[in-house]
C-alpha cells in the first residue's frame, strides 16, 4: 500500500497495482462495499506510470464511500473488476474508449462513445481531438469539419 487516508471527509487508498485487483474483491466481500459508483481514469503524461485508475465504492450497509486509486504505465493492462461489481462493464469500456487502457478478462472490451474506426483516445493529454475530428468527419461524411 502507498497511502489511506482522509480527504474532505472521503477515505481514500492508493495501491501497487500488484495488490490492488485482489484489494478490490475485499473491499467488496470483507468491508462491505457492494457497489462501484464510477471507475475512471487521469492521464499525466510525464509521469514514468502515466495513467491514475480510481473506483468510488460504495457500502449500502456503512453508508460509506471509498476511493481506491493505482497507477499504471502506457500499454500495461488491469483485470477486469466485472466479476467483482457488474457495474463496472460499461465503466470499463469507457475507460478503454477514452484513455486506451485495456481490462484483462472484459467479456466485452470495445468502443462505447466513440465510433469502432475512431482513431487514438481523447481523454489523454496529448490527444489532438481537432485534428482527429477533422479526418474522420472527412472520411466518414465527406465533407469539411466544423472545426
Amino acid at each position: 500500500m502507498h497511502e489511506a487516508n482522509t480527504y474532505l471527509g472521503q477515505n481514500y487508498l492508493v495501491l501497487d497495482a500488484s495488490i490492488t485487483a485482489e484489494a478490490l474483491r475485499i473491499l467488496r466481500d470483507e468491508e462491505q462495499f457492494d457497489y462501484c459508483v464510477d471507475l475512471t481514469a487521469t492521464h499525466y503524461p510525464t509521469r514514468e506510470k502515466q495513467f491514475e485508475l480510481i473506483w468510488i465504492l460504495y457500502s449500502f450497509a456503512r453508508n460509506e464511500r471509498i476511493r481506491v486509486k493505482t497507477m499504471i504505465a502506457d500499454g500495461e493492462s488491469f483485470p477486469s473488476s466485472v466479476e467483482i461489481w457488474p457495474t463496472t462493464n460499461w465503466l470499463e469500456r469507457e475507460v478503454y474508449d477514452m484513455f486506451g487502457i485495456r481490462f484483462d478478462g472484459h467479456p466485452d472490451l470495445k468502443r462505447i462513445l466513440l465510433p469502432d474506426g475512431w482513431k487514438g483516445y481523447p481523454l489523454r493529454k496529448d490527444y489532438g481531438i481537432i485534428q482527429q475530428d477533422q479526418e474522420w468527419v472527412q472520411i466518414n461524411l465527406g465533407i469539411e469539419s466544423g472545426q
